[in-house]
């Protein structure tokens, strides 16, 4: 489990106003996913395999939800089952199981031992 962080996720009650609100204070490059109620945050230069520059993540918005109920980090596993399995074993708990994300890989979410609630990623096999 490498347990890197990989990405953030930002809720918002009012994504037209979020997103206008992180572009302008931040200048951020915020791209709406067609079919999903999710947006992609580049915050710094990219291409679509990721960062060109070190030192630097990329990452999401959408709309605050029980998975997503403040600002997440999202740590990468290269199992999802087996980390959530650890996890629960370790005192925390499964929000949201092993969910497809287009074809881009998976995503679950988990409370800790604190009950923060953070994001895992497991990219697909091959990549």
């Amino acid at each position: 489990m490498s347990g890197r962080v990989v990405h953030f996720e930002i809720p918002f009650d009012d994504g037209e106003r979020a997103r206008t609100f992180y572009q302008e204070a931040f200048g951020w490059d915020l791209a709406e996913v067609p079919g999903m109620d999710y947006t992609m945050v580049s915050t710094g230069p990219a291409t679509e395999t990721g960062p060109t520059e070190p030192g630097f993540i990329n990452g999401g918005m959408a709309e605050r939800s029980e998975a997503l109920p403040a600002p997440n980090v999202v740590l990468d596993v290269p199992d999802i089952d087996t980390a959530l399995a650890r996890i629960a074993d370790l005192g925390g708990s499964t929000v949201l199981g092993r969910t497809p994300v287009g074809d881009m890989g998976f995503s679950a979410v988990f409370r800790d031992s604190e009950g923060n609630v953070l994001g895992l990623w497991e990219s697909p096999p091959g990549s």
